[in-house]
């Protein structure tokens, strides 16, 4: 019923920059936060960044700074953008949304996941 398609993951070097965007198609009626995650090898999935529908966001400390989330409600869209990237920010993003269906219910949906590798 819904779709969450990410792009814009890949390899970098150090203090370089990516952006990261997540797409949700299907039978949407309206998505309140929207949000990224990222899973480091070995590591537990953590909150990277996420952002209301009124614009609010929240970021983790080892982020705040350097990464800049932001929204499209018109297009169902979320962009992280990631600038001066350090080798710890290596993991595997996910987008994560709370969205309302045309039937009223509310689910929580994930994305594939892209792989961000940050190596010199």
């Amino acid at each position: 019923q819904v779709q969450l398609v990410e792009s814009g993951g890949g390899s970098v070097q150090p203090g370089g920059s990516l952006t990261l965007s997540c797409a949700a198609s299907g039978n949407i009626l309206s998505i309140t936060t929207m949000g990224w995650y990222r899973q480091a090898p070995g590591k537990q999935r953590e909150l990277a960044a996420d952002i209301t529908t009124s614009g609010a966001t929240t970021y983790a400390d080892s982020v705040a700074g350097r990464f800049t989330i932001s929204r499209d409600n018109a297009k169902n869209t979320v962009i992280l953008q990631m600038n001066s990237l350090k080798p710890e920010d290596t993991a595997v993003y996910y987008c994560n949304h709370y969205i309302r269906l045309r039937d009223g219910t509310v689910y929580n949906y994930w994305g594939q996941g892209t792989q961000v590798t940050v190596s010199s």
